[in-house]
């Protein structure tokens, strides 16, 4: 749905996007992660043929988006930087006056978003009456105005209280099961991405750092060591080829075949206190504050 293929975008002397290739398959939720500044926005906006690219090919539903961006985002809805509505007039009519912008909507299918993202019985209150959370779920109800087949979703969560942000949560993820959509789902709300996205990219400074499914940020299981002397007991058990890594002041990583009974039994025979020795399951934040400190090492 989405090829990215060695991307660039300069602002004057700035590089913002380097070098990004990627493709979002159809049918998946992606999540698009960085920290603000990472390129997220700027990609996106290319994306959407809002920026457009110093080089590189952007393709979007089998068209380039540069030379017949019409063709490319026909069936594309989207939520980018913060949508603007008319606040003294209601939820519905700006739907109404927003498709007219594009291309003639029935009343049918205004209220079948409407009712999609549960705004039934708040539609004709005017959008200055609205709370956040409803002005996001306007937001979504116009990008699901032109019958997309791809959702491009820039931080749809930001600024929500915690129901909030667990009702957008649970909206996007019908939109995909019921109507098949493809998403792209940029965010910084870590433990939504966990729970929304198969797949995701990593960009620090416009580059991408890690592309790949959920599943591969939990391909080492850590296990948390808590011993009288971490460094000393990570040096022994390096010296023993029981591990292969460690990090954060309490975690090792076994090497294959290696089970914590060697481990404890190694420290205890060398005369190494062990008080602790518990399996972790890396969550996608620990995934991903791990990748930020490699790459501020490598700097």
């Amino acid at each position: 749905m989405i090829q990215l293929k060695n991307l660039y975008k300069k602002f004057g002397g700035r590089l913002a996007v380097d070098n990004l290739t990627l493709a979002v398959p159809a049918g998946e939720i992606y999540g698009l992660l960085g920290h603000n500044g990472a390129g997220k926005s700027t990609a996106i906006g290319m994306m959407l043929g809002q920026v457009w690219p110093t080089s590189g090919d952007v393709r979007v539903c089998g068209h380039d988006v540069t030379a017949h961006r019409r063709l490319a985002l026909q069936k594309v809805g989207a939520i980018f930087e913060s949508p603007a509505f008319y606040d003294y007039l209601s939820g519905r009519r700006n739907l109404e006056i927003l498709s007219a912008y594009t291309a003639a909507t029935s009343s049918k299918r205004i209220q079948e978003v409407i009712e999609w993202v549960g705004l039934t019985g708040r539609e004709r209150s005017k959008v200055r009456t609205y709370s956040h959370g409803m002005r996001a779920r306007l937001a979504l109800a116009q990008a699901l105005l032109p019958q997309p087949e791809l959702l491009i979703l820039d931080e749809p969560s930001d600024g929500l209280d915690p129901e909030g942000i667990h009702e957008m949560r649970l909206t996007i993820l019908r939109l995909h099961r019921e109507l098949g959509l493809t998403i792209l789902l940029s965010s910084h709300f870590l433990s939504e991405v966990e729970q929304l996205c198969t797949r995701i990219a990593v960009l620090n400074r416009g580059r991408m750092v890690f592309e790949g499914t959920l599943a591969a940020t939990k391909q080492r299981p850590w296990i948390r060591l808590k011993a009288g002397d971490f460094g000393a007991a990570v040096k022994q058990l390096r010296e023993a080829q029981l591990i292969t890594d460690s990090r954060d002041g309490h975690l090792i990583a076994l090497g294959e075949g290696i089970g914590t009974d060697q481990v404890v039994r190694t420290l205890v025979e060398r005369g190494m206190a062990v008080y602790e020795i518990t399996p972790v399951e890396e969550t996608l934040e620990d995934f991903y504050l791990s990748l930020m400190n490699g790459q501020k090492e490598s700097a």
